[in-house]
Protein backbone atom coordinates (compact mmCIF):
# COMPACT_ATOMS: atom_id res chain seq x y z
CA UNK A 1 0.00 0.00 0.00
CA UNK A 2 1.19 3.69 -0.59
CA UNK A 3 2.55 5.01 2.37
CA UNK A 4 0.68 7.94 3.52
CA UNK A 5 3.54 10.72 2.21
CA UNK A 6 2.91 9.44 -1.10
CA UNK A 7 -0.93 9.92 -0.95
CA UNK A 8 -0.32 13.96 0.61
CA UNK A 9 1.36 14.17 -2.56
CA UNK A 10 -0.53 13.31 -4.90
CA UNK A 11 -3.56 15.04 -2.98
CA UNK A 12 -1.25 18.29 -2.83
CA UNK A 13 -0.82 17.95 -6.32
CA UNK A 14 -4.59 17.29 -6.93
CA UNK A 15 -5.64 20.41 -5.02
CA UNK A 16 -3.06 22.71 -7.24
CA UNK A 17 -5.50 21.59 -10.37
CA UNK A 18 -8.94 22.25 -9.03
CA UNK A 19 -10.55 25.49 -9.76
CA UNK A 20 -13.24 26.58 -8.34
CA UNK A 21 -16.48 26.72 -10.78
CA UNK A 22 -17.50 30.36 -11.84
CA UNK A 23 -21.23 28.75 -13.01
CA UNK A 24 -21.68 27.22 -9.82
CA UNK A 25 -21.15 30.39 -8.08
CA UNK A 26 -22.75 32.67 -10.57
CA UNK A 27 -25.85 29.95 -10.35
CA UNK A 28 -25.96 30.37 -6.59
CA UNK A 29 -25.42 26.73 -5.60
CA UNK A 30 -25.21 27.22 -1.24
CA UNK A 31 -22.17 25.96 0.24
CA UNK A 32 -21.41 24.89 3.47
CA UNK A 33 -18.87 27.46 5.78
CA UNK A 34 -15.10 25.97 4.78
CA UNK A 35 -14.62 23.69 2.08
CA UNK A 36 -14.78 20.12 2.79
CA UNK A 37 -13.71 19.09 -0.54
CA UNK A 38 -10.28 21.64 -0.18
CA UNK A 39 -7.46 19.31 -0.18
CA UNK A 40 -5.12 19.39 2.46
CA UNK A 41 -1.52 20.42 1.56
CA UNK A 42 1.35 18.17 3.20
CA UNK A 43 1.60 19.99 5.84
CA UNK A 44 -1.97 19.45 6.74
CA UNK A 45 -1.93 15.59 6.41
CA UNK A 46 -2.28 14.32 9.96
CA UNK A 47 -0.15 11.91 12.21
CA UNK A 48 -1.91 8.74 10.64
CA UNK A 49 0.33 5.97 12.17
CA UNK A 50 -2.57 4.92 14.81
CA UNK A 51 -5.61 6.19 12.49
CA UNK A 52 -8.38 3.90 11.77
CA UNK A 53 -8.21 3.00 8.32
CA UNK A 54 -11.13 2.13 5.65
CA UNK A 55 -10.87 1.08 2.19
CA UNK A 56 -10.11 2.98 -1.11
CA UNK A 57 -11.04 0.44 -3.72
CA UNK A 58 -9.02 -2.48 -2.53
CA UNK A 59 -6.14 0.18 -1.04
CA UNK A 60 -6.24 0.37 2.82
CA UNK A 61 -6.13 3.98 3.54
CA UNK A 62 -6.51 6.36 6.84
CA UNK A 63 -9.94 7.75 7.24
CA UNK A 64 -9.22 11.15 7.14
CA UNK A 65 -7.93 10.64 3.32
CA UNK A 66 -10.73 9.02 2.21
CA UNK A 67 -12.90 12.12 0.90
CA UNK A 68 -10.14 13.88 -0.42
CA UNK A 69 -9.60 10.65 -2.66
CA UNK A 70 -12.64 10.45 -3.58
CA UNK A 71 -13.09 13.89 -4.18
CA UNK A 72 -9.72 13.30 -7.00
CA UNK A 73 -11.97 10.54 -8.61
CA UNK A 74 -15.50 12.41 -9.03
CA UNK A 75 -13.76 16.00 -10.03
CA UNK A 76 -11.87 13.69 -12.94
CA UNK A 77 -15.11 11.85 -14.03
CA UNK A 78 -17.28 14.55 -13.60
CA UNK A 79 -17.35 16.01 -17.18
CA UNK A 80 -18.19 12.39 -18.98
CA UNK A 81 -19.88 10.70 -15.95
CA UNK A 82 -22.95 10.20 -18.23
CA UNK A 83 -21.60 9.62 -21.28
CA UNK A 84 -19.59 7.07 -19.43
CA UNK A 85 -22.39 5.47 -17.52
CA UNK A 86 -24.36 4.72 -20.64
CA UNK A 87 -21.55 3.34 -22.36
CA UNK A 88 -20.76 0.99 -19.43
CA UNK A 89 -24.04 0.06 -18.67
CA UNK A 90 -25.35 -0.22 -22.45
CA UNK A 91 -28.26 2.27 -21.41
CA UNK A 92 -29.71 0.13 -18.99
CA UNK A 93 -29.14 2.20 -15.87
CA UNK A 94 -31.59 4.47 -16.92
CA UNK A 95 -34.15 1.98 -16.42
CA UNK A 96 -32.76 1.54 -13.19
CA UNK A 97 -33.01 4.71 -12.36
CA UNK A 98 -36.92 5.01 -13.60
CA UNK A 99 -38.24 2.10 -11.57
CA UNK A 100 -36.19 3.48 -8.52
CA UNK A 101 -38.19 6.98 -8.95
CA UNK A 102 -41.70 5.42 -9.71
CA UNK A 103 -41.19 3.17 -6.93
CA UNK A 104 -40.70 5.77 -4.43
CA UNK A 105 -42.83 8.64 -5.40
CA UNK A 106 -46.08 8.07 -3.99
CA UNK A 107 -49.39 9.39 -5.51
CA UNK A 108 -49.30 13.27 -5.55
CA UNK A 109 -52.94 15.64 -5.68
CA UNK A 110 -52.52 17.78 -8.63
CA UNK A 111 -51.02 21.12 -8.42
CA UNK A 112 -53.60 24.46 -8.29
CA UNK A 113 -50.42 26.90 -9.22
CA UNK A 114 -47.44 26.65 -11.00
CA UNK A 115 -43.83 27.65 -9.10
CA UNK A 116 -43.05 30.11 -12.07
CA UNK A 117 -45.07 32.82 -11.22
CA UNK A 118 -44.00 35.67 -8.24
CA UNK A 119 -47.05 34.41 -6.26
CA UNK A 120 -45.29 33.18 -2.76
CA UNK A 121 -44.41 29.10 -3.45
CA UNK A 122 -43.94 26.88 -0.51
CA UNK A 123 -43.36 22.77 -1.85
CA UNK A 124 -45.64 20.63 -0.50
CA UNK A 125 -43.44 17.52 -0.49
CA UNK A 126 -39.39 17.95 -0.43
CA UNK A 127 -37.11 15.59 -1.48
CA UNK A 128 -33.48 15.65 -0.83
CA UNK A 129 -31.28 14.00 -3.54
CA UNK A 130 -27.67 13.52 -1.50
CA UNK A 131 -24.68 12.65 -3.94
CA UNK A 132 -27.01 13.36 -6.77
CA UNK A 133 -24.86 16.06 -8.35
CA UNK A 134 -25.49 15.71 -12.31
CA UNK A 135 -29.59 16.24 -11.27
CA UNK A 136 -30.52 12.53 -13.14
CA UNK A 137 -32.49 11.57 -9.85
CA UNK A 138 -33.87 14.57 -9.00
CA UNK A 139 -35.33 15.32 -12.60
CA UNK A 140 -36.54 11.87 -13.00
CA UNK A 141 -38.61 13.08 -9.61
CA UNK A 142 -39.68 16.42 -10.91
CA UNK A 143 -40.84 15.19 -14.47
CA UNK A 144 -42.66 11.93 -12.88
CA UNK A 145 -44.38 14.23 -9.89
CA UNK A 146 -45.50 16.69 -13.42
CA UNK A 147 -46.29 14.21 -16.03
CA UNK A 148 -47.97 11.15 -13.64
CA UNK A 149 -49.61 13.46 -11.20
CA UNK A 150 -49.76 16.74 -12.65
CA UNK A 151 -47.81 17.97 -9.76
CA UNK A 152 -45.77 21.18 -9.52
CA UNK A 153 -45.29 21.40 -5.73
CA UNK A 154 -42.09 19.27 -5.33
CA UNK A 155 -38.65 20.65 -4.45
CA UNK A 156 -35.35 18.40 -4.98
CA UNK A 157 -32.18 19.72 -3.14
CA UNK A 158 -29.21 17.87 -4.22
CA UNK A 159 -26.49 17.58 -2.01
CA UNK A 160 -23.33 16.72 -3.83
CA UNK A 161 -19.52 17.01 -1.98
CA UNK A 162 -17.86 17.63 -5.38
CA UNK A 163 -17.76 20.89 -7.56
CA UNK A 164 -17.42 19.22 -10.55
CA UNK A 165 -20.49 16.57 -10.32
CA UNK A 166 -22.61 20.13 -9.58
CA UNK A 167 -21.53 22.03 -11.94
CA UNK A 168 -22.58 19.14 -14.53
CA UNK A 169 -26.08 18.85 -12.72
CA UNK A 170 -26.18 22.98 -13.06
CA UNK A 171 -25.40 22.41 -16.74
CA UNK A 172 -28.06 19.88 -16.99
CA UNK A 173 -30.52 21.67 -15.44
CA UNK A 174 -30.31 25.47 -17.17
CA UNK A 175 -31.60 23.19 -20.46
CA UNK A 176 -34.94 22.18 -18.52
CA UNK A 177 -38.19 23.75 -17.56
CA UNK A 178 -36.77 23.55 -14.10
CA UNK A 179 -34.53 26.29 -14.26
CA UNK A 180 -34.89 29.54 -12.42
CA UNK A 181 -37.54 27.78 -10.34
CA UNK A 182 -37.60 27.19 -6.60
CA UNK A 183 -38.43 23.26 -7.74
CA UNK A 184 -34.57 22.59 -8.17
CA UNK A 185 -31.68 24.08 -6.11
CA UNK A 186 -28.06 22.75 -5.33
CA UNK A 187 -26.22 22.56 -2.55
CA UNK A 188 -21.86 21.69 -1.94
CA UNK A 189 -22.38 19.12 1.11
CA UNK A 190 -21.35 16.27 3.18
CA UNK A 191 -23.70 13.25 3.47
CA UNK A 192 -22.29 12.24 6.86
CA UNK A 193 -22.90 15.82 7.93
CA UNK A 194 -25.62 17.72 5.98
CA UNK A 195 -25.62 20.87 6.07
CA UNK A 196 -27.15 22.94 8.90
CA UNK A 197 -30.53 24.35 7.04
CA UNK A 198 -31.23 20.97 6.70
CA UNK A 199 -33.98 20.65 9.91
CA UNK A 200 -34.78 17.33 11.18
CA UNK A 201 -37.75 15.51 10.71
CA UNK A 202 -38.28 18.25 7.41
CA UNK A 203 -37.70 15.90 3.71
CA UNK A 204 -40.41 13.51 2.68
CA UNK A 205 -38.07 11.78 0.18
CA UNK A 206 -34.38 10.77 0.88
CA UNK A 207 -32.84 9.59 -2.35
CA UNK A 208 -29.25 8.48 -3.09
CA UNK A 209 -27.68 6.48 -6.40
CA UNK A 210 -24.62 5.31 -6.95
CA UNK A 211 -22.88 7.80 -4.38
CA UNK A 212 -23.38 6.01 -0.48
CA UNK A 213 -20.55 3.70 -1.28
CA UNK A 214 -17.93 6.36 -1.83
CA UNK A 215 -18.52 7.84 1.08
CA UNK A 216 -16.06 6.76 4.25
CA UNK A 217 -19.01 5.91 7.23
CA UNK A 218 -22.38 4.36 5.90
CA UNK A 219 -23.81 4.16 9.29
CA UNK A 220 -23.10 8.00 9.37
CA UNK A 221 -24.77 8.63 6.34
CA UNK A 222 -27.88 6.26 7.06
CA UNK A 223 -27.85 8.49 10.51
CA UNK A 224 -28.16 11.51 9.00
CA UNK A 225 -30.83 10.17 6.22
CA UNK A 226 -33.24 9.46 8.99
CA UNK A 227 -32.72 12.63 11.51
CA UNK A 228 -34.08 14.59 8.27
CA UNK A 229 -36.45 12.28 7.41
CA UNK A 230 -40.12 13.24 8.64
CA UNK A 231 -41.70 10.41 10.18
CA UNK A 232 -43.59 8.37 7.43
CA UNK A 233 -40.49 10.07 5.51
CA UNK A 234 -38.83 7.18 2.60
CA UNK A 235 -35.62 6.04 1.90
CA UNK A 236 -34.16 4.70 -1.14
CA UNK A 237 -30.21 3.79 -1.96
CA UNK A 238 -29.57 2.56 -5.21
CA UNK A 239 -26.63 0.88 -5.80
CA UNK A 240 -24.29 -1.98 -7.60
CA UNK A 241 -25.09 -5.17 -5.74
CA UNK A 242 -23.61 -8.55 -5.95
CA UNK A 243 -24.87 -10.35 -8.35
CA UNK A 244 -27.12 -13.44 -7.42
CA UNK A 245 -26.09 -15.81 -10.30
CA UNK A 246 -22.52 -18.04 -9.59
CA UNK A 247 -21.56 -18.24 -13.58
CA UNK A 248 -23.05 -14.40 -14.73
CA UNK A 249 -21.28 -13.09 -11.65
CA UNK A 250 -18.25 -14.27 -12.33
CA UNK A 251 -18.41 -12.97 -16.26
CA UNK A 252 -19.59 -9.65 -14.88
CA UNK A 253 -16.67 -9.67 -12.69
CA UNK A 254 -14.29 -10.25 -15.63
CA UNK A 255 -15.89 -8.01 -17.39
CA UNK A 256 -16.18 -4.60 -14.87
CA UNK A 257 -12.23 -5.25 -14.22
CA UNK A 258 -11.27 -5.38 -18.12
CA UNK A 259 -13.49 -3.30 -19.85
CA UNK A 260 -14.87 -0.74 -17.55
CA UNK A 261 -10.80 0.66 -16.77
CA UNK A 262 -10.41 0.36 -20.55
CA UNK A 263 -13.19 2.62 -21.41
CA UNK A 264 -12.31 5.19 -19.10
CA UNK A 265 -9.30 5.68 -20.55
CA UNK A 266 -10.55 5.69 -24.37
CA UNK A 267 -13.27 8.05 -23.58
CA UNK A 268 -11.97 10.22 -20.68
CA UNK A 269 -8.21 9.43 -20.68
CA UNK A 270 -8.34 8.16 -17.13
CA UNK A 271 -8.00 4.46 -16.80
CA UNK A 272 -7.21 4.75 -12.54
CA UNK A 273 -10.71 6.41 -11.58
CA UNK A 274 -12.50 3.81 -13.52
CA UNK A 275 -10.46 1.27 -11.82
CA UNK A 276 -11.21 2.89 -8.31
CA UNK A 277 -15.07 2.27 -8.81
CA UNK A 278 -14.89 -0.64 -10.16
CA UNK A 279 -13.38 -1.89 -7.15
CA UNK A 280 -15.45 0.02 -4.88
CA UNK A 281 -17.98 -2.04 -6.26
CA UNK A 282 -16.52 -4.79 -4.87
CA UNK A 283 -16.07 -3.67 -1.50
CA UNK A 284 -19.58 -2.90 -1.10
CA UNK A 285 -21.24 -4.49 1.56
CA UNK A 286 -23.90 -7.71 0.20
CA UNK A 287 -27.39 -6.80 -0.28
CA UNK A 288 -28.86 -8.34 2.94
CA UNK A 289 -25.60 -6.75 4.66
CA UNK A 290 -26.20 -3.30 3.71
CA UNK A 291 -30.24 -3.50 4.27
CA UNK A 292 -29.54 -4.79 8.24
CA UNK A 293 -27.40 -1.23 8.31
CA UNK A 294 -30.66 0.19 7.21
CA UNK A 295 -32.41 -1.24 10.09
CA UNK A 296 -30.04 -0.54 12.65
CA UNK A 297 -30.10 2.83 11.39
CA UNK A 298 -33.54 2.78 12.49
CA UNK A 299 -35.62 2.50 9.55
CA UNK A 300 -38.26 -0.24 8.45
CA UNK A 301 -37.69 -1.98 5.63
CA UNK A 302 -39.76 -5.66 5.84
CA UNK A 303 -37.95 -8.45 5.79
CA UNK A 304 -34.89 -8.86 5.38
CA UNK A 305 -34.73 -10.67 1.76
CA UNK A 306 -35.23 -9.64 -1.60
CA UNK A 307 -38.29 -8.12 -2.57
CA UNK A 308 -39.15 -6.60 0.87
CA UNK A 309 -35.88 -5.26 1.94
CA UNK A 310 -34.18 -4.91 -0.95
CA UNK A 311 -35.06 -5.53 -5.11
CA UNK A 312 -32.62 -6.56 -7.65
CA UNK A 313 -32.13 -5.36 -10.55
CA UNK A 314 -30.85 -7.27 -13.53
CA UNK A 315 -29.69 -10.65 -11.51
CA UNK A 316 -28.11 -8.24 -9.01
CA UNK A 317 -25.94 -5.88 -10.41
CA UNK A 318 -28.05 -3.15 -9.65
CA UNK A 319 -30.13 -3.28 -6.29
CA UNK A 320 -32.67 -0.95 -4.95
CA UNK A 321 -32.74 -0.70 -0.75
CA UNK A 322 -35.73 0.82 0.85
CA UNK A 323 -37.05 2.03 4.23
CA UNK A 324 -39.28 4.21 6.07
CA UNK A 325 -38.72 6.61 9.06
CA UNK A 326 -41.22 5.04 11.48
Amino acid sequence: MPSPASYSRNLAKAASRRLRSPLIAQLGVRHNSGNPLSKPSPTEIPNTINEKTTHFGFKEVPESLKESLVGSVFTSVSPKYDVLNDSMSLGIHRLWKDSFVSSLLPKLPPSMHSPDGNREWEPSFKCLDVAGGTGDIALRILDRAREKYGNRDVQVEIVDLNEGMLHEGVKRVANTMYYNTPQIKFTHGNAQSLPSHIADNSIDLYTIAFGIRNCTSLPAVLSEAYRVLKPGGRLGVLEFGKVNNPLFREVYRQWSFSVIPLMGQILAGDRDSYQYLVESIEKFPSQAEFAKLVQEAGFQTGELREGAAWTDYTNGICTFWRGVKA
